[in-house]
């Protein structure tokens, strides 16, 4: 047996009652970890093609990795993965927060939901198993009351009035972490599933202690010296980001219409901290502390993330941190996605501008904004529309040329016109419009390098290895953020113009060939962090190639499954503001999006169709 499993994974039918063992072999172990990979395998195997994401066929599964509960740093994280109703596609989410470890410890790797209970329940999960619990009195109330009203002691995973009002980006909380995107949490209200709760004390074997104990203070030491994890990230959290795309001209501004304003600079990180930072939070096992403790109301709550900042902020035309603030809270509460809220408030806001819709919103003036969010949770008049999401508002009031979404799911706030791999990247995910599995504008425009944004050349084969590095540190299961610290100090500290710099830079925009080998290839030694835990934890040793791979099996599985829902290459595309409008002077158009799809196709081992090729789920020893 291998370390960093409890070995135990239950089957959960609501419908019934019953509660069954989950059998999940050594080989799918081998093959996809955990966490996002196994939650990938399990969807495809126990749905059928067309299912509804409603349909009390549909199974909601959350998934915990190897490195879960072991304390590594920043790998206290679970992932949630179904069909989304926002999208039709598959949606992996993952979570924060205190649910995982609490999960794991109960002595169990997976919980797998299906069915529909007649009446709103939770389920507790503790190490004699799980139980099947009324939640009538839950019913109606917001995600931080839920979890309130829950025993202390548990670790939570509850939704809120979204979910149970089956808004199409409904989150699920844990603590005041988010598994926001693609609707998790209206599926799980389709179920009548309030809650789930765990608990236990469970040992977590770790197969090299001594030598995992060592590491364990050798990596956190590292994350707190490199610039980005030790240093930016805790001081500023993930608003860095403001100056940086702003001053890039990548932040959305009123619904995608421009890349940057002025008055970005008033919901900066850097103000944000200055003004109303009063502690630095961070996730149980992770040494960064990115999020922000601001006091509100006296007392602390959390602060936004980028994306909230941006989103709600510039592409709303508001520069009101206590404004952001405010609504970024209400949806915690109300448990939905801030993103595609703020996606679909900016594309409504548009279509009132036009005068194709009538309502009070507006550029300039946001009293209503609060309002319209709750009635977005409760379906109440224009909310009823808003909860659709911006694809669906686009087909009852049009506007489908400024409609900013990929599959239906609304975008991040990283304008690709300012970063064409990330551009390729919204087009190809497989969950739709996102940033998080694969953050490629980090190479091009937001990091500490700038590889020619506006190139495309090598755009494909580091959209492919972000993609696939992403989807392997998600099946361990690590935080995204602990990939940053992948860009050596040293390059943090040269001057942009230096002739070293631009060599750099240089050496990587032209590496296409060499990146392209490399990506076939199966490095046979462990090369990052990442691998060592696995290794030590397991007691299996575990290659950068294996890592990698793990990656490009769940991407490609992803893939398949989309392909059995009806997906295509006509769905590998991006808005037409996006494709077609230029935000730079000098550039004609937007992202040149097909120079870089024949080329990625290709390299995925995909055909002209984008379809995996036989020759490439057998070399990935994919069943489908």
């Amino acid at each position: 047996m291998l370390g960093g499993y409890m070995n135990k994974a239950y089957d959960v039918n609501l419908t019934t009652g019953e509660v069954k063992d989950l059998y999940i072999n050594q080989e799918d172990r081998d093959l996809y970890l955990g966490g996002k990979g196994i939650g990938v395998r399990l969807l495809y195997d126990h749905t059928r093609a067309g299912l509804d994401p409603y349909d009390e066929e549909m199974v909601l599964i959350f998934s915990t990795g190897p490195v879960t509960g072991t304390s590594a740093p920043q790998s206290n994280r679970f992932v949630v993965t179904t069909k989304s109703p926002l999208t039709g596609a598959i949606v992996t989410a993952t979570c924060g927060g205190n649910f995982a470890t609490k999960l794991k410890k109960a002595g169990v790797d997976v919980l797998l939901v299906r069915g529909k209970a007649e009446k709103p329940v939770y389920l507790e999960v503790t190490e004699e198993g799980v139980a099947i619990k009324d939640a009538a009195k839950l019913w109606g109330k917001d995600a931080m009351e839920t979890q309130d009203a829950l025993p202390k002691a548990f670790g939570k995973a509850v939704i809120g009035p979204a979910g149970e009002n089956l808004v199409r980006f409904a989150a699920i909380v844990s603590q005041d972490r988010v598994a926001g995107r693609g609707g998790c949490g209206a599926v799980m209200g389709a179920k009548k599933l309030k809650a789930v709760i765990a608990n236990g004390k469970k040992k977590i074997e770790i197969m090299d202690g001594k030598t995992y104990k060592a590491f364990q203070k050798t990596m956190t030491k590292y994350l707190l010296s490199h610039p980005m994890t030790g240093g930016i990230l805790p001081r500023l959290g993930t608003a860095n980001l403001v100056h940086t795309t702003a001053g890039r001209n990548m932040i959305p501004v009123d619904n995608w219409q421009r890349g940057t304003d002025h008055r970005a600079v008033e919901i900066s990180g850097e103000a944000l901290a200055a003004r109303y930072l009063k502690k630095r939070v961070g996730c149980q096992s992770c040494p960064i502390n990115c999020g922000r403790g601001i006091e509100r109301k006296g007392k602390i709550t959390k602060g936004p993330e980028y994306e909230t900042v941006g989103l709600m902020g510039a592409n709303l035309g508001n520069y009101s941190l206590p404004t952001i603030f405010d609504w970024n809270e209400l949806c915690d509460e109300l448990g939905m996605d801030t993103i595609s809220m703020a996606g679909v408030l900016g594309f409504a806001t548009e279509l009132t501008q036009r005068g194709m819709l009538e309502s009070k919103l507006s550029f300039e003036s946001h009293d209503d904004v609060a309002q319209l969010i709750r009635d977005t949770a409760h379906r109440r008049g224009l909310g009823d529309d808003l909860a659709e999401g911006v694809k669906r508002m686009s087909e009852k009031y049009g506007g489908k040329e400024f409609a900013i979404h990929v599959k239906g799911m609304e975008l991040p706030a990283y304008d690709p016109r300012g970063c064409y791999g990330q551009g390729l990247e919204y087009a190809t995910t497989n969950r739709g419009g996102c940033h998080v599995q694969g953050a490629t504008m980090y190479l091009e425009a937001t990091g500490p390098l700038s590889i020619d944004p506006h190139s495309v050349k090598a755009k494909p084969e580091l959209v492919m290895l972000q993609q696939n590095l992403m989807a392997a540190i998600s099946s361990s299961v690590f935080c995204m953020f602990s990939s940053y610290a992948m860009i050596p100090s040293v390059v943090f500290k040269l001057d942009p113009q230096s002739r070293l710099y631009n060599l750099i830079t240089n050496v990587v925009l032209n590496s296409g060939p060499i990146l392209s080998i490399v990506l076939k290839s199966k490095a046979p030694i462990p090369l990052l962090w990442f691998e060592k835990f696995l290794t030590y934890i397991m007691g299996k040793k575990v290659t950068m190639g294996d890592f990698v791979e793990v990656g490009e099996r769940t991407f490609n599985l992803e893939r398949i499954y989309n392909i059995r829902e009806g997906f295509s290459r006509r769905d590998d595309t991006l808005p037409p503001r996006l494709l077609n409008e230029s935000t730079y002077e000098g550039i004609q158009g937007g992202v040149p999006l097909q120079k870089m799809l024949p080329r990625y196709y290709k390299l995925r081992g995909w055909d002209d169709s984008g379809v995996p090729t036989r020759k490439t789920l057998e070399r990935l020893h994919i069943r489908a």
